[in-house]
């Protein structure tokens, strides 16, 4: 199976999150829910990005953001 430029993409997000933010990339990647389209793997949750608000993006905000996307 191969990466879809979509899950790349999130994959990437992850990454910058992760270094902007000096996050573990872990816990992130691990919260993917993943899917598969046309034989390529999709991200159906793929990470958000704050553009107007200058607060730090911490590990708990992206658990509740996994938890909210399982409910």
């Amino acid at each position: 199976m191969q990466l879809s430029n979509q899950a790349l993409g999130a994959i990437m997000l992850a990454l910058q999150e992760s270094l902007l933010n000096e996050l573990d990339i872990v816990p992130i990647l691990k919260n993917f829910d993943l899917s598969e389209s046309d034989g390529k793997l999709v991200v159906t949750n793929p990470p958000t990005v704050r553009f107007t608000d200058n607060s730090t993006i911490t590990e708990e905000d992206l658990l509740k953001l996994a938890k909210a996307d399982n409910a």
